[in-house]
């Protein structure tokens, strides 16, 4: 078995916010983050550790064509396990409070194998990340190869051009493509049972439509985040929302200290930003009350939201909008006056065709693909110049 170290020059095509303060131990967060590159031989694998803090773990990668997933393991001496509402969930042991950082053991790598008994021939392949960063971090450390194989840059990479459309996605789980491979529930809601593995952000709208288009995708995005703090879903009891973290390269407390983006690494031309979804847990006060004092508060802060994303993309194009997933029609007419009160002529409002009525739970790829089709008709219909 040979071992390729991340760092290796072939393994330079990457895509994604990618923490990689040591080259050599790139920290995968966000879904949808991957490398790509092609190698000869027969079997493929990747050493990793598991930055482990709930549900079932799996590794995504395509390969010639194929999409294989592979299930991470959980570093058992390190981490505890326990069940929280179905889900298997990082319980740290009570004494572990007593130990000193020099008493705890250090996470140990596993080896996942992507593919065996492959044809000896010449392969190309991309690995990703399937889950958000709540789930996971993967510190990505070597591609285990046949003795005797090639590992190789992409092919159309001599050297590698940056491709010329660039997009970013600021969203909660849809845009994650969470539980989006349980196709068996397209149009229903979401079983009673922990559908973690069956989340896949290649699935995802975001990636379908940047596909479509040709495009380089970040995916900024956390199942169950609202777009301001305090409310929604992810980082109970301290509940985090967009505003918090999509500045981070890591930004989820349970996995340890949060660090900043580098915002001159990647500048997109168009900026989705899909919010308004989780926003409505633990009351759904655009609803019950939308000239109230917090729907007003929401508005103005997704306007001051806005406003910073203009401040860092200062030429993109950006387009506010929720998903097909069920949700009261007041917040799509909050967006709707976000639209009007940021007063730029750069920030649009994209309404699915079944916007907020298309299904009672996560949408499925079906689900998925519809939307992703309407988002690259959308961007199309701006013409070349919107790339440039």
């Amino acid at each position: 078995m040979q071992v390729f170290r991340f760092g290796h020059s072939a393994l330079r095509r990457t895509m994604g916010r990618i923490d990689d303060a040591d080259p050599k131990r790139p920290v995968w967060v966000f879904p949808y983050t991957q490398v790509s590159f092609r190698f000869t031989g027969t079997s493929l694998g990747v050493e990793l550790v598991n930055h482990w803090n709930y549900g079932d773990i799996y590794l995504g990668a395509v390969i010639d064509g194929m999409q294989v997933k592979v299930p991470v393991p959980i570093d058992a001496a390190h981490d505890a396990v326990s069940l929280e509402n179905g889900y298997p969930r990082r319980a740290e042991p009570a004494e572990s409070t007593e130990k000193t950082a020099v008493d705890v053991p250090p996470r140990q790598s596993t080896i996942v194998t992507l593919a065996e008994h492959l044809p000896d021939i010449e392969h190309e392949v991309t690995i990703f990340k399937r889950q958000d960063g709540g789930m996971c971090h993967l510190k990505m450390l070597a591609v285990l190869l046949d003795d005797g194989a090639e590992l190789l840059e992409p092919a159309d990479t001599e050297p590698q051009p940056p491709k010329e459309r660039r997009i970013e996605v600021f969203g909660d789980s849809v845009s994650c493509g969470e539980r989006c491979e349980a196709v068996r529930y397209a149009g229903q809601c979401d079983p009673d049972a922990d559908l973690s593995s069956y989340s896949n952000a290649w699935y995802s709208y975001a990636a379908i439509a940047a596909r479509e288009l040709g495009a380089q995708l970040h995916i900024t995005a956390q199942g169950g985040v609202p777009l301001i703090d305090g409310i929604g879903w992810f980082n109970p009891p301290r509940y985090i929302g967009m505003e918090s973290m999509w500045d981070k390269v890591e930004y989820n407390p349970a996995l340890g200290t949060t660090k900043p983006w580098d915002f001159s690494r990647y500048t997109p031309h168009v900026v989705v930003v899909a919010l308004g979804q989780n926003d409505s847990h633990p009351r759904d006060f655009m609803a019950q009350c939308y000239d109230g004092e917090q729907a007003r508060h929401w508005r103005e802060r997704y306007v001051d939201f806005v406003r910073t994303l203009r401040a860092t993309y200062p030429n993109a194009l950006i387009v506010l909008t929720t998903t097909i997933m069920e949700h009261d029609s007041a917040w799509d007419r909050a967006i709707d006056e976000v639209c009007c009160m940021a007063s730029d002529p750069k920030v649009t409002h994209l309404l699915y065709s079944r916007n907020g009525s298309g299904t009672p739970g996560h949408p499925r790829i079906a689900e998925q693909r519809e939307m992703g089709h309407e988002l690259a008709a959308y961007l199309a219909s701006f013409g070349p110049a919107l790339w440039n």
